[in-house]
């Protein structure tokens, strides 16, 4: 008889997830090259058309690159973690951090993503915040690829349009294996790989004014994508004994408006899009639904001999993703569109929104955690999952975030319900535990962090770091390992 559980494991992994894009600065310290999200400028929210900003064009980075563009770049600086770390991880660990999760600025390792010999400089720096997270027990949970894509692949084979772009990628990874391999066990291939669908400059690197065909050149990017995570997931598991894989999903759950049979099967054909990604990583094959979407898309995938055993013998050891909202689907022309989510869709009448629109859905996260435990039986882990808002700072320099808790809260809450319906669930990084440049609008006003940083969507500001009222209750959460909420 199986014994149900009662909750978290005494070895779950708290803590908080960042990437070095958004978060490093030093573009151009320390050898480092620059990588596509350096072309990011910062768009005013009342120029912006839509809710994000995150392609570019061919023309625009030449204009950057010439010196004929006079914009801000958030991301070039970050919140100066490149100059801070011992000062952040020392935050981090007062919480009580089990778990770190940051990436590696490829272009930081490798100046132009093709390079022979890889930078020194670059090398040593991550060390250095290796061996600080170390010092106070934190293990670091480490993103090869996070919107990171060094600039000069762009150039030469427009990212990851180019199958060449493989084997530059197993170099780069091979190299800080090697190099980490007594420092961190714990890896992810790529950062929410299916946002290549959405912007495939973020997520590949890939210019789309220079394809004929954005969904098939965004596919057969995913293929080259998962080809090179299958074969660094079998270096990785050769060359650090003991260490453990994961890949990394932007979940979206979608719910049908109705129980009209149409917006059933509607949401289930966008459940599948979705799981197509973690399908491919934790099965090693493409799954019989995909035929058919291709073929009614003209898409036609360009496999190399070899590549579905590769994909086959080389599956993940855990499965890994965001969750910031659901999605409702209708097949309804006349209902009203969200103000916010990512992957657009209707208005959930159940749900309340963030200030940025998107809809909170704290038991749609039981409802993920189910349905992928169910579909795959592969330890799962939250490596996001927060709330973007803005904050007031006090006269007396305090900030009350009870919001922040309150979503954090609802959240956990439902983690704890699906760990007791069985659910193997490794750990939970909450995302931008210390307040950090926007992915998607490249603004500092949209705040996730427990950490306040004093920084502005203008660039103004001293870069001090003070805590919310979040950061004391967070501490509490992770020392009663999520009893005390």
């Amino acid at each position: 008889m199986t014994i149900a559980k009662k909750g978290f494991p005494e070895n779950f992994l708290w803590g908080g997830a960042t990437a070095a894009n958004q978060l490093e600065g030093g573009y151009n310290l320390g050898g480092k090259g620059l990588s596509t999200a350096d072309m990011i400028a910062h768009v005013p929210k009342e120029l912006r058309k839509g809710g994000h900003a995150m392609d570019i064009t061919s023309d625009r980075i030449e204009q950057i690159l010439a010196g004929e563009i006079e914009e801000r770049f958030p991301k070039r600086h970050g919140i100066d973690f490149y100059h801070r770390f011992k000062e952040d991880i020392a935050l981090f660990a007062e919480m009580g951090f089990k778990v770190f999760r940051m990436s590696i600025h490829w272009s930081r390792i490798f100046p132009n993503g093709y390079d022979e010999v890889p930078n020194e400089e670059g090398l040593r720096f991550y060390d250095e915040v290796f061996d600080e997270l170390l010092k106070y027990g934190i293990e670091p949970l480490v993103t090869l690829s996070h919107y990171e894509t060094p600039l000069g692949l762009t150039q030469k084979y427009n990212g990851w349009a180019g199958r060449e772009v493989i084997d530059h990628y197993v170099r780069y990874a091979e190299t800080v294996f090697k190099r980490y391999k007594d420092k961190v066990k714990y890896w992810l291939t790529f950062n929410e790989i299916n946002v290549m669908l959405i912007s495939p400059y973020t997520g590949g690197g890939i210019l789309v004014d220079k394809v004929d065909n954005k969904l098939q050149t965004a596919f057969q990017a995913l293929h080259h994508q998962f080809v090179a995570s299958s074969l660094v997931t079998k270096l990785a598991h050769e060359i650090i004994p003991g260490s453990q894989v994961g890949c990394m999903l932007a979940r979206m759950e979608t719910y049908p408006k109705t129980c009209n049979p149409e917006d059933v099967r509607l949401a289930q054909q966008e459940n599948q899009i979705n799981l197509f990604f973690t399908d491919v990583h934790a099965r090693g094959k493409y799954p019989n639904y995909m035929a058919r979407y291709f073929e009614e898309n003209n898409v036609v995938i360009q496999r190399e001999p070899g590549d579905d055993e590769i994909l086959l013998n080389n599956t993940v050891d855990f499965i890994s993703f965001s969750y910031y909202m659901s999605v409702t689907k209708s097949a309804s022309a006349d209902q009203e569109e969200t103000a916010g989510n990512l992957a657009g869709g209707v208005k959930n009448p159940y749900l309340e929104a963030s200030d940025w629109g998107w809809e909170i859905d704290p038991i749609g996260l039981r409802v993920t955690l189910n349905n992928l435990w169910d579909r795959y039986n592969k330890p799962l882990f939250i490596v996001e999952n927060g709330l973007g808002a803005y904050d007031k700072v006090e006269e007396d320099g305090s900030i009350h975030d009870t919001y922040r808790m309150d979503y954090l809260r609802k959240h956990i809450e439902q983690m704890n319900e699906a760990i007791k319906d069985g659910v193997d669930l490794m750990g939970f990084t909450s995302w931008g535990p210390i307040d950090l440049v926007s992915m998607s609008t490249s603004e500092m006003s949209k705040r996730y962090g427990f950490i306040y940083v004093d920084l502005d969507d203008a660039g103004n500001g001293t870069l001090k770091r003070s805590k919310k009222d979040s950061f004391e209750w967070f501490k509490n959460v992770i020392a009663s390992n999520g009893e005390t909420l």
